[in-house]
């Protein structure tokens, strides 16, 4: 009886989150609701190439030094965009600026998918991490703006948990039964052939999410004027200046973002060289990471809402740790998938801490202070990028992954702590 009394109230408070989600939704802007269907369309595109990319590119030639350096370079393009990129959105609003980077991400697609060459496929990310950095700007400033505070950790892992998470995790699903039923692929993809019709599914599914962007999205935007002699170097000397928050924030967003520089580019390709993972266990890490994601994320940003975002951070951050130092330790595909499971806590744990970013500026910068926040992180990422092919092929692959959770514990986290709680903060006009 009293286990029954225990679980009773459990079970209630779960139904409630869920049953919230329609209200929330229909309270929501209409041009909030547009990115999250692009966000899950984009994800559903890019996931079903992402297991197999860094496969791709070495199977056309690639060492693992090159796929560092190629990273490295498409990240730096897309930073040094970044500042010039959130003028433009502040200034003209979000909407062109959107359309120009889903029209870079089908371009790089393509230019994969032609590739035949690794030198072409360098081209083909540089591209890629314009395009995905320019359309990611765009929805990081409609997000930033349309959501308020209470709102804001629900909303964010609504477009990454129910939306983008169920479609990133279908992505590798069909990825891999296309790989299987029309490729013939059995075991491991065997030579860049076998990988390049994935391309052109993504592409196709990219132009079907910018007719869908441009049809429907407002052409809203929050600055009325800006200053004529406005430029990159003296917005962001505004924003930082006098301001320790944005000055801390700065350091704990670029080591935030260097995941994708420093890990993603080479956990599938380090499960397949060194833990002999085949297409299906591939696959199957990726569609774990995304079910993890809609299992956990809207309930995550329920919390972060009620309770702050930092104690959140501070409980699922030992997570992503925990998943490289089980990836490296794996002695069967069973551990590679439970490494993959907890992997899906960085895609929760990233726009969480996004919602910190976005509450210590007010909305007329919003688009500025994204892009220097984009500048500064892809510049230490491609740095890392860099530096993680030369320890994959100089000190041994695992150095990679233990690199990164030595930096996070070390200098990240000390960062965060000793930043206020956003979620009820006053920005100094606000007080």
């Amino acid at each position: 009886m009293d286990s029954q009394l225990n679980t009773e109230p459990q079970t209630k408070q779960s139904n409630n989150i869920l049953l919230s989600i329609p209200s929330f939704w229909k309270r929501q802007q209409t041009d909030w609701k547009v990115t999250v269907i692009r966000t899950s369309m984009e994800r559903f595109g890019y996931q079903m190439i992402y297991p197999y990319l860094s496969i791709f590119i070495v199977a056309l030639g690639a060492t693992k030094a090159n796929l560092g350096l190629i990273t490295s370079i498409g990240m730096i393009f897309a930073g040094l965009l970044g500042p010039f990129t959130g003028q433009l959105i502040d200034k003209k609003g979000p909407k062109k600026i959107y359309l120009l980077g889903m029209a870079l991400l089908m371009a790089a697609y393509l230019t994969y998918g032609f590739a035949p060459t690794w030198q072409v496929c360098a081209a083909a990310m540089i591209i890629y991490y314009v395009g995905q950095g320019t359309g990611m700007h765009s929805c990081s400033t409609i997000c930033g703006n349309c959501l308020v505070n209470k709102d804001r950790a629900k909303g964010m892992l609504i477009c990454e948990s129910l939306a983008a998470g169920l479609l990133g995790m279908l992505g590798p699903m069909l990825a891999a039964f296309i790989l299987v039923n029309f490729v013939g692929v059995t075991g491991s993809p065997s030579n860049a052939s076998d990988i390049r019709p994935l391309f052109f599914v993504s592409a196709s599914i990219t132009f079907i999410s910018f007719f869908y962007v441009l049809t429907r999205l407002s052409e809203r935007r929050w600055v009325v004027k800006m200053n004529s002699d406005s430029n990159i170097f003296k917005d962001a000397k505004a924003i930082l200046k006098g301001n320790k928050l944005t000055q801390k924030w700065l350091v704990i967003g670029a080591i935030g973002v260097m995941p994708t520089g420093l890990i993603l580019p080479y956990v599938l390709l380090f499960a397949n060289e060194v833990k002999g993972a085949d297409v299906t266990t591939l696959a199957t890490m990726v569609t774990a990471a995304a079910l993890t994601s809609v299992v956990f994320g809207y309930s995550v940003g329920v919390l972060a809402d009620k309770i702050g975002r930092k104690k959140v951070l501070f409980m699922i951050i030992p997570l992503f740790w925990l998943s490289n130092l089980i990836l490296v330790f794996a002695p069967s595909p069973t551990f590679l998938i439970i490494s993959g499971i907890l992997q899906g806590f960085y895609y929760i744990s990233s726009p969480l801490a996004g919602t910190m970013q976005r509450e210590i500026v007010p909305q007329a910068v919003m688009g500025r202070w994204i892009g220097l926040n984009r500048l500064v992180g892809s510049l230490f990422g491609a740095l890392m990028a860099f530096v993680g092919g030369l320890l994959y092929d100089g000190l041994g692959p695992q150095s990679v992954f233990l690199v990164f959770v030595g930096i996070d514990l070390l200098v990240r986290l000390p960062l965060l702590i000793s930043m206020p709680e956003t979620l009820h903060y006053k920005l100094p006009d606000q007080e």
